[in-house]
């Protein structure tokens, strides 16, 4: 039977509490969209909310891209090529 074989998972503890810190943030913006929707806020202002709720999570992907590339270029012993090509397409969706 094959192996899967394993992506890079981000070992940096304070880059990961970061990203999970600002995910939170984010989690409260969506959760106050939807508050407002409810409340029949005006367009722009839920739009504005929208665009920072995207911005928050955006932010947060590319800082788990840029520390695990960064953690791929200095391991040793592993499959840093096929890592850090893994790496670059997934920095390439979100561009």
């Amino acid at each position: 039977m094959p192996t899967k074989k394993q992506s890079h998972v981000l070992e940096d503890q304070e880059q990961l509490e970061a990203i999970i810190k600002r995910m939170k943030r984010a989690q409260g913006q969506v959760n106050a969209v939807v508050r407002m929707l409810e409340e029949g806020r005006s367009c722009e202002e839920v739009v504005h909310q929208m665009a920072a709720v995207g911005k928050a999570v955006n932010t947060a992907a590319f800082t788990l891209i840029s520390a695990s590339l960064k953690e791929c270029l200095v391991e040793d012993g592993r499959n840093q090529v096929e890592t850090t090509e893994k790496l670059q397409k997934l920095f390439l969706s979100l561009a």
